[in-house]
């Protein structure tokens, strides 16, 4: 038994220091979130925010225009984790991607602010900023 339960913790030490070094690239969480993307457009008056679901939400933050009818479209190609499941939570909005494709959420005229949202298990947010 004790053999096991060492095992157990040696393994975990080596998994997780491998998580933290490739984590980001030793990048801030500040830094990935700073980062500059265009990924907003204007479509016959309705702002379409893409976003990839896959292991999380790319990009993790979003600028967009605030006053503006907004749909948020999550892409997906071979998503199979949690990030399938979409919650905005002030929107009332709960809501399973397919696990390839195209899913139109929309989220109405924003007002300045930002719109926060994550898997359904809450391990990978992600947020739009309407200003």
């Amino acid at each position: 038994m004790k053999g096991i339960i060492s095992a157990v913790v040696i393994a975990s030490v080596f998994i997780g220091g491998a998580l933290i070094l490739t984590r980001n690239n030793g990048a801030s969480d500040t830094a990935v979130e700073l980062e500059v993307v265009n990924n907003v457009n204007v479509v016959d008056g309705v702002q379409i925010v893409e976003v990839t679901a896959r292991g999380g939400y790319q990009p993790r933050v979003s600028v967009a225009k605030a006053g503006i009818p907004t749909v948020i479209r999550f892409n997906t190609k071979g998503t199979f984790d949690c990030s399938l499941s979409v919650r905005i939570p002030s929107m009332n909005i709960s809501t399973f991607l397919p696990q390839t494709g195209s899913t139109d959420i929309d989220v109405g005229s924003g007002q300045a602010g930002t719109l926060q949202g994550s898997c359904g298990m809450g391990m990978y947010p992600f947020s739009v900023e309407f200003q």
